[in-house]
């Protein structure tokens, strides 16, 4: 597996857009609150639900149909 970085903005065409810190060492996700999440509709998807778990934050995967936090597997609410 080769390794690949990044100095940029990084986007795709599959719904991912996000950014690389000028060390290469993170990526930042699209963030967003319960009241305004975009659609699930497409599966795969990642973003940051700030407000999530009264107020912790979670980051959430879609699965086509809900966000589902990573931590415990359920619908963010």
């Amino acid at each position: 597996m080769s390794l690949t970085t990044f100095s940029g903005p990084v986007a795709s065409q599959n719904g991912f857009e996000g950014a690389v810190d000028a060390s290469g060492s993170t990526i930042k996700i699209p963030a967003a609150v319960l009241a305004s999440l975009p659609s699930a509709a497409t599966a795969g998807r990642l973003l940051y639900v700030s407000d999530a778990n009264s107020g912790v934050g979670t980051v959430a995967f879609s699965d086509g149909t809900d966000w589902i936090d990573i931590k415990t597997g359920l619908a963010v609410a």
